[in-house]
């Protein structure tokens, strides 16, 4: 989601400025316009083309005054919907765009989609401060794989419960550097509504709900 309540805040600003603004000048440029009128020749009258002009250019403004207002009503309803179709994630599983994923009782689960076959792929699991935990040699065909991590480190120690991060490093035939999609599954523990976007948590995990791919209810296969 583009962020929604950021651009609400923006337009609601926005509009609000520029419809101060526009009535004050309208009424200034109706004012002026008035002892113009008044002061003229009428022998000699002013021309009302640029009269005509301004007006015309009044109009415009409002009019997209008005557009900016709507569009502030949509970005609003959006916002809503997607808040209230949060809230019904809660208790199911979500499958997610993101390289992180929690390792709970020894277990964590990603599943990465390579775009095409590879000359040789590492996959790399990191803690939460950037470290090196482990590395494996991945799959090398293109397609879907499920990755499926015991939480131990590279010396075979069982490392502590969290999240934790899977980078793949891979090349294609030309030796071109490789981007596979990386997904994690767990079930949705909560929604945040703080922020500029909801965010959705995953068992210690928080992600955009943008970033949410697909979602089924828990336990079903």
């Amino acid at each position: 989601m583009s962020e929604i309540d950021a651009l609400g805040s923006a337009f609601g600003s926005q509009t609000a400025n520029s419809q101060a603004s526009l009535a004050n000048n309208f009424e200034m440029f109706l004012t002026l316009l008035t002892e113009q009128m008044k002061a003229q020749d009428p022998l000699n009258p002013l021309d009302s083309t640029e009269f005509v002009n301004q007006l015309v250019n009044f109009s415009s403004v409002e009019q997209e005054i008005r557009s900016n207002q709507n569009l502030e009503s949509l970005i609003s309803i959006q916002a809503a919907s997607a808040q209230g179709a949060a809230v019904g994630f809660i208790g199911r599983e979500a499958t997610v765009a993101s390289p992180n994923a929690a390792l709970e009782d020894g277990s964590a689960e990603w599943t990465y989609i390579m775009p095409e076959d590879s000359e040789g792929t590492l996959v790399t699991i990191k803690d939460s401060s950037g470290r090196t935990v482990t590395t494996f040699e991945g799959e090398s065909t293109a397609g879907t794989h499920v990755f499926e991590w015991n939480g131990e480190d590279l010396s075979g120690n069982t490392v502590e419960d969290g999240i934790y991060t899977m980078e793949i490093s891979a090349v294609n035939a030309d030796g071109d550097p490789m981007q596979p999609d990386i997904l994690t599954t767990a079930r949705v523990t909560g929604v945040d509504f703080s922020g500029s976007e909801v965010v959705v948590e995953l068992n210690g995990l928080f992600v955009r709900l943008s970033s949410v791919r697909s979602l089924r209810e828990a336990g079903a296969v």
